[in-house]
């Protein structure tokens, strides 16, 4: 099982389990019980007017027999196909949600939201248009029904009066008849509606859209300033999520082409001041200037152009190992990737493998360990063209050897501000100055 689980997209599984879950409940509450109650009810009904003529009871059994066998059969037949395009649909948008619902951190970073949602968008659409099919088909069957009943009427009120005019039967009981027949379709009705309810899946186009139209932590900017930047000035930094505060008058100044480190325990809130550099979140309190700049006057795009983010939870997506890393520069050339790698200390890894940068990773980077997870982030925050890194515990999965490698190439990649989050002292011996962030409420040492 795990095995065939490992290239199964997650969100076609989740879609698969509650259709099943819909279905269970659909056939024991809306299909057994309505089976039975129309299969009583129209016997009971032939019978009764078979009382009064055998004749006319035979056409209300076949009336009965037309509208509740014959038209669900068909329309089964008839919405089998786009009913099964809805369930795939459905299914390739949960996972092309849930994908990048786990990615949102690095989408924002390397601004590509914009591309993934218009993927989702698009796919969101073509599961409208396979809803509006099946609404289409099955008001196609309600009128088909309605006109089947109204001929099977017209023809029992025919039929009773003939009998009635021959001397078979009496007036009343040809008035009976045609009165039973019209007002007993409610239970062989319900029957013709079953098909449609079972070829629908219980995921929703609409709930994705409502999800998206989620207002956003901080607004993006667009009409503020456009400029390269360089240095970052965090000046009495303060920030509360959920009324806990997380940092308190924070000062930290990272220096152009320099490596700023900062030190604190978990929890000091060290990958939040990161987070308030992106602007992921506003501070409540101070200043975060970027080259000189107050962070709020920066045009978003600007700011996801300026800054790449590696973190010790690298989101990898279900694509090529090349792809992946290429996020960060999806113009980038062969050479530039592998030149990035080597400098993440990946590229002897992958050189290793039979397919090389054209390895196929799985979902979430199920074949691979966490330390060639973490590898393939920093080989994104190499490639990247941005100017200032922010990387936040970057080697904590990895061995000493690799991690020496890549601080290495940290001191040798001298064009780029870097802030190098931690709690080892030994991982911030490369940086020029260290910041020791103690959690709110802890004395200072």
């Amino acid at each position: 099982m795990p095995g065939k689980l490992e290239g199964s997209g997650k969100g076609n599984l989740i879609a698969l389990i509650t259709s099943d879950v819909e279905l269970l409940e659909v056939f024991y509450a809306h299909t057994i019980s309505p089976i039975i109650i129309a299969t009583v009810t129209s016997v009971i009904y032939t019978l009764f007017i078979a009382y009064f003529s055998p004749v006319l009871a035979l056409i209300a059994a076949a009336a009965y027999i037309f509208v509740g066998i014959f038209i669900p059969l068909w329309n089964e037949k008839n919405v089998k196909a786009p009913g099964r395009d809805y369930n795939e649909n459905s299914g390739e948008l949960n996972t092309i949600f849930l994908d990048s619902l786990r990615g949102l951190k690095e989408l924002m970073q390397y601004d590509c939201v914009n591309e993934k949602q218009a993927e989702i968008l698009e796919k969101t659409k073509t599961l409208e248009q396979l809803q509006n099919k099946l609404k289409s088909r099955e008001v196609k069957t309600l009128n088909i029904t309605e006109i089947t009943i109204y001929i099977f009427n017209i023809i029992m009120i025919i039929s009773a009066f003939s009998i009635y005019t021959k001397g078979i039967i009496p007036f009343s009981s040809a008035l009976i008849c045609s009165v039973t027949l019209m007002s007993s379709y409610g239970p062989v009705t319900a029957l013709s509606n079953l098909s449609n309810n079972l070829a629908k899946t219980l995921a929703s186009g609409e709930r994705v859209l409502n999800l998206l139209e989620e207002e956003p932590e901080t607004e993006d900017k667009t009409d503020g300033i456009d400029k390269t930047l360089s240095d970052i000035d965090c000046r009495n930094v303060s920030f509360s999520y959920d009324k806990v505060k997380i940092l308190d008058g924070i000062c930290l100044k990272a220096e152009k082409n320099k490596i700023t480190g900062i030190l604190g325990k978990s929890g000091c809130g060290k990958s939040t001041l990161l987070k308030l550099i992106m602007r992921f979140w506003d501070k409540d309190r101070g200043e975060i200037l970027l080259s000189g700049s107050e962070i709020k006057d920066i045009n978003t795009a600007c700011l996801r152009q300026n800054q790449s983010y590696c973190t010790q939870e690298t989101h990898l997506f279900n694509d090529t190992i090349a792809n992946n890393i290429k996020i960060a520069a999806p113009k980038a050339t062969q050479p530039e990737i592998e030149a990035a790698c080597k400098k993440a200390s990946l590229h002897d890894f992958v050189m290793t493998l039979p397919e090389g940068y054209d390895t196929q990773i799985g979902e979430l980077g199920d074949r691979l360990s966490d330390g060639e997870k973490q590898r393939i982030g920093l080989a994104r925050a190499f490639l990247s063209s941005a100017p200032i890194m922010l990387l936040d515990e970057p080697t904590s999965n990895l061995d000493s050897l690799n991690e020496k490698i890549i601080l290495k190439a940290l001191c040798e990649n001298n064009d780029k501000t870097v802030i190098l989050v931690s709690h080892r002292p030994s991982t911030l011996s490369i940086a020029r100055k260290i910041y020791n962030i103690q959690r709110t409420g802890d004395e200072p040492k």
